[in-house]
């Protein structure tokens, strides 16, 4: 069997955290939906059926819930200390994809929420 690619996903995972601009959401705080893919090479894991051999999401959760306790401004900053860690502490991820939605964010918009998407390259794989 061949494997053309692989990936490993947190879905609709929630929390309440204090990220934004004004100086009501830092202290009041929202709740924020974020999902996470990560592509990365699971093959020998398909095999021997070890955690050693892929990348844990329970560890991804966990490293993903110390960022989100961490109050930033921007959506943007947020996703970027989560990529680079993600990328220091797994380097078999080859990229991310990562979004991050405020629920109820203070717009004056009658929405689900809004918020950010990005997809980011472990520059390391790519050498």
């Amino acid at each position: 069997m061949k494997v053309k690619n692989s990936r490993i996903f947190l879905r609709n995972v929630r929390f309440h955290a204090y990220h934004g601009v004004l100086e009501q959401e830092r202290s009041v705080g929202n709740d924020y939906v974020v999902n996470i893919v990560a592509d990365c090479d699971f093959t020998h894991a398909l095999q021997t059926d070890e955690l050693q051999d892929t990348v844990s999401y329970a560890d991804i959760y966990t490293l993903l819930k110390e960022e989100m306790a961490v109050p930033s401004k921007l959506l943007e900053h947020v996703a970027g200390r989560i990529g680079e860690r993600l990328f220091a502490e797994f380097p078999a991820i080859q990229s991310l994809d990562i979004s991050i939605m405020k629920v109820n964010p203070p717009i004056g918009a009658d929405c689900d929420g809004a918020g950010i998407e990005v997809h980011l390259m472990n520059y390391k794989t790519l050498c």
